[in-house]
This record gives C-alpha cells, structure tokens and sequence, in this order.
C-alpha cells in the first residue's frame, strides 16, 4: 500500500472519482462522520458560524481535534490509509474500531459503547443532518453498509491536496477567514472568507436548516471541493458570495471548463475535468482566486483594503 500511495503521478495525486461508482459508500462514510461529528457538537462550546463542528484534513485521514469532557479529553479521528478510527484521551487510553462494510447502526454502537468503555457518557441527536431524503435514525439504519476502502482512499487524497491549496488562497486575505475544514453536515472540505458585513437577522430557514440564521449572519465568499451528492451527482470545486450579488450570470470563473450554476447558485469547476489538464493545482487555485475577486467587486467588498502581503520567508 505505501509504495502505490508515494507514487507521484496524475492519477494517484488527483484520482478519478465517478459519483455513482461510490455513491453507496459515499452515503455511509457520510453518515458515519455525521455520528462523529454530533458528538463534536455535543460537547463543543459554540464558535462563529458554527466552526466548532468542523473536522481537520490530516495526513491520513480527518480528525476531531480535541473534544472537552469533565476535566479531561478526548479525540476522534478517521484513518483511511490503514481504515480504523482512533477514540483518544487525555488519559492515555484508546479504542479502536476498524472501517470496514459496517452498517450505520453498528457503527454507532460501537462509537457509543467504546466511549462508554473509556468512562464518557453522552447522549447525541441521532437523526441525520442537511441529507434529503434520509430520515432514519442512526441506531435502526441497517440500509447503508458499504465501505469501498479504493474510493474511500482516493476521496481523501483529494481533500488532502486540496487542503494545501485552500491552505495558499488563505495567505492573500487579512480579513477574518475561517480554517480550511471539513463539514460533515454538507460533507464539504471548506474555506470561507468575511467582508465584515453584518447581515440582518433571518430567522425563517427551511425545517432542518435553522442552523443557517448564525452561518449565514455576515457577508461572505465560502469555495472548497465536494464529492456531490443527488441533486448535483459529480465531484466539483465550488465557490460562492453570500448574499448573492447581482449580475452572478456573467461573473468571470477564470477557466474554460468552469461556469456559473444558476440552479445552485455557485460556480463550478468540475473535477473530472480538472484533473487531466497539465496543471491541476493552478487551475483550481486560479479558478478560487479570479471568482473571489469577480464576486467581491460585484458586492462592493473592498478588495484593497482586505488584500494580505505575504512576507518574505527567513
């Protein structure tokens, strides 16, 4: 497995990632993080637009970072390299479960009986979050079983590449900007830039996404990568400005294979598509660099005043 994963070529640095050829494991992987990721929510105390929830891209998988419990804590974290996931705390005790064809109710009992074994006991919300269409609990969803370990490995070297260039968009702002992280309500890895502009309080979001009134409460421009899902079924580096500006239609996206999605709102640069040009990396940071801008300028953001100058390394 090491010798295959350090091989440096296209295909293993952006592999191919057909949304239906893993969409039954996507949807378990998906529900899975979204276990890991209430207990995070659980037990967090609440942080801007609700970052606290977020997961960390690590060199092997994605983590919780620490999670406060009582006096001590504990961490949570997805290996996908050698597919076990990793309960830690800060008394030196771990457990672990491995990540194979499980299904969601006996992964969360396992999660909810490992934590018991190592003395934390809570209790989550088990209903699954922002996933149209899926409303049965954790604890009774037999349904969801698939672990492709291929996909799953793929998937994460491409939110680990992608980190890096999220990581380099990051140093040319100086305004407030959230870390590169992973959502596991949306199931996006992100980043999300603030012009400062408080927005009015709006309180009527659609059931199931009230959580929106406080992530959507200041001015902003949000571009990451996510693997798509049923109403849009590809892989896609996404960026977008909200709230919408005017004349989005004809916004500059930088690239010849990128556009703007009038149905989502967004622009998009598809990955099936960015993956085989000569340099992928330079195309998708160009592509978050040029619609940033574009969509600035059509809000009125000032993009001079919020520009960072990069020192010179010693």
């Amino acid at each position: 497995m090491a010798a295959k994963l350090l091989a440096k070529t296209p295909d293993t640095l952006w592999p191919s990632l057909p949304y239906e050829s893993w969409k039954e494991t996507l949807d378990t992987l998906h529900l899975w993080t979204q276990i890991v990721g209430k207990i995070k929510l659980k037990q967090n105390p609440f942080l801007n637009h609700w970052w606290e929830v977020a997961f960390y891209v690590t060199t092997t998988g994605l983590t919780t970072g620490r999670i406060p419990y009582k006096k001590g804590a504990f961490e949570i974290s997805f290996n996908f390299l050698f597919h076990k996931m990793v309960i830690a705390t800060s008394e030196g005790r771990e457990k672990i479960i491995l990540l194979k064809p499980l299904s969601v109710s006996e992964f969360y009992e396992d999660i909810i009986s490992s934590l018991r074994d190592l003395n934390i006991k809570l209790a989550i919300n088990t209903k699954p979050s922002e996933m149209q269409g899926f409303t049965t609990k954790f604890e009774k969803d037999k349904k969801h079983i698939s672990y492709d370990r291929k996909f799953v490995e793929d998937w994460h070297q491409i939110i680990l590449q992608t980190s890096f260039i999220l990581d380099k968009f990051r140093t040319t702002f100086r305004g407030k900007s959230s870390p590169v992280h992973f959502f596991w309500g949306s199931f996006d890895l992100n980043t999300a830039r603030f012009s400062g502009k408080k927005l009015p309080d709006k309180t009527n979001w659609p059931k199931g996404y009230r959580f929106m009134q406080y992530a959507e409460n200041e001015a902003n421009f949000s571009c990451g990568f996510w693997p798509g899902n049923e109403k849009f079924p590809k892989p896609a580096f996404y960026s977008y400005l909200y709230p919408e500006p005017n004349g989005c239609e004809k916004i500059d996206t930088g690239s010849m294979i990128s556009y703007f999605d009038k149905n989502l709102a967004e622009c998009i640069l598809p990955y099936e598509k960015v993956r085989k040009v000569k340099n992928p990396n330079k195309e998708i940071l160009l592509f978050f660099n040029t619609t940033y801008k574009a969509f600035a300028k059509l809000a009125g953001w000032n993009i001079k005043e919020l520009e960072a100058k990069i020192p010179n390394k010693i």
